[in-house]
């Protein structure tokens, strides 16, 4: 496997080598002081090109880089929509485990290159064209201090959503149970960002898809969190949306305490006696009341 130096001397060197490339950035991980190295951390590079049409249309170029396991460009794709507004990314997964991802930016918006990320550093600037920017640092991605409103409406996304989960349940669709599942965890996490905001003056990140909670969390709370993980039966999807259910609530009212919120007691309540009631309707019932 390419080393750290190895990579990043021969990005730098396709860059001099080309005219076209005028300038260098790198955000991501590597520029993050808090995050600890690992062997999958990606390169996350952006070159500033001139004739962007010539390097999307002739991708033969990145074979500079090394031989490839597989490649995707995103903007390419009519699967999804293209996101970056004109500019253009190259993911690269090689073939001996390193990975770049890198995105081509028009010298028309090199001022922007970085979209605003605080995670970035100039690498090379041949026209000396690119903005001044602060040290890298992660404060784009710490857990932001919630209002009452936006606690009330992840409270009420979590408990209306759970009502679709049994509904899934109870018709024996378990495809659509677990799928529901899903956002309702996704509100559970906020929820525990929060949590860990709090205890941490909000100072600090929980990492993409709540990564760093094992960390943050209690062993407690982990292995309550771990339990709302479904298996592919419908035993053990009720048991994970009780555990979901068990653990919002706690989390919740933790929340609620700290921060000197109201808790919506009543309609939890109401919620929570609804999903009691699907989860023993009986399978031929005509009525839910």
């Amino acid at each position: 496997m390419r080393t750290e130096e190895e990579m990043m001397q021969l990005i730098l060197q396709v860059a001099k080598d080309d005219q076209r490339i005028r300038a260098v950035g790198m955000n991501g991980s590597r520029t993050n002081p808090r995050v600890r190295a690992d062997i999958f951390q990606d390169y996350d590079m952006v070159y500033v090109v001139e004739d962007m049409e010539a390097f999307v249309q002739d991708s033969s170029w990145v074979g500079a880089f090394g031989e490839r396991i597989i490649m995707q460009t995103p903007e390419a794709m009519e699967l999804f929509p293209p996101e970056l507004g004109g500019m253009f990314s190259y993911l690269m997964l090689f073939t001996d485990g390193n990975r770049i991802d890198l995105t081509l930016c028009p010298v028309e918006r090199a001022e922007e290159w970085h979209g605003g990320d605080r995670l970035a550093k100039v690498l090379l600037d041949k026209d000396h064209r690119l903005p001044s920017l602060p040290e890298p640092s992660d404060v784009n991605y710490w857990v932001n201090k919630p209002n009452q409103q936006l606690f009330d409406d992840c409270c009420n996304e979590f408990w209306w959503v759970s009502t679709y989960v049994v509904k899934g349940l109870w018709r024996r669709e378990i495809i659509y149970a677990q799928d529901h599942l899903q956002i309702i965890r996704e509100m559970l996490l906020q929820m525990l960002s929060w949590r860990v905001g709090i205890e941490t003056d909000f100072s600090l990140s929980v990492g993409k898809s709540g990564k760093h909670l094992e960390q943050l969390l209690t062993a407690q709370e982990w292995e309550q969190l771990m339990e709302t993980y479904a298996a592919g039966n419908y035993q053990s999807a009720w048991r994970a949306l009780d555990a979901m259910c068990s653990l919002f609530q706690q989390t919740a009212k933790y929340v609620t305490t700290s921060l000197d919120f109201r808790y919506p007691t009543a309609m939890v309540e109401r919620v929570r006696s609804y999903l009691d009631h699907i989860r023993q309707l009986p399978a031929a019932a005509k009525e839910i009341y």
